[in-house]
């Protein structure tokens, strides 16, 4: 039996599963052969189209204290404008223009946000597929040097016997 065989016998001990199909076979030969972890930020932010990075930089402005005193100023001046200052306002309470706006505001920002959450959502997956993967082969590692230590140690413990058994036949 070769070592990535032995490991491989290993890797189904420590996952406790018997019957382990043949991708899963790949992944694990994959694991032991090249090196696991990956940057998955950069992995991920590589194949983003201009649209999607738009989208992102807007969930990020759009979920800023910036944007947040931005639009209470904004909503404040149209308020006071129309109400107050303008002898012929543009706008009159109960400021239906105001209400257009700010409806198609949600309408265009919303479904932007919630794409740039789903793209936070695959990133996070990747990662997690990532941590995975690099805690599993850990773990293969730490329980292949305990294996390792064990015949060590088993085999220190024969020598010593040995030199036991050679020093009494010696004094005898």
């Amino acid at each position: 039996m070769s070592i990535s065989e032995k490991r491989i016998e290993l890797i189904k001990t420590i996952l406790k599963d018997e019957v382990i199909a043949d991708e899963e076979n790949e992944i694990l030969h994959q694991l032991l052969d090249e090196r696991i972890s990956r940057n998955t930020v950069t992995l991920h932010d590589e194949k983003l189209t201009f649209g999607q990075k738009a989208a992102d930089r807007l969930a990020k402005f759009a979920g800023s204290w910036t944007f947040i005193i931005l639009f209470f100023i904004t909503l404040t001046a149209w308020i006071i404008l129309n109400a107050v200052i303008l002898t012929r306002p543009y706008d009159v309470y109960p400021f239906i223009l105001l209400n257009l706006a700010l409806s198609c505001l949600a309408a265009i920002q919303a479904p932007v946000i919630m794409m740039s959450q789903n793209r936070q959502e695959e990133k996070d997956r990747i990662r997690a597929k990532n941590d995975y993967k690099v805690n599993l082969k850990s773990e293969i590692i730490v329980e292949d040097i305990h294996q390792k230590l064990d015949a060590i140690l088993e085999n220190q413990e024969n020598i010593l016997s040995r030199v036991d058994l050679l020093e009494k036949n010696k004094n005898e």
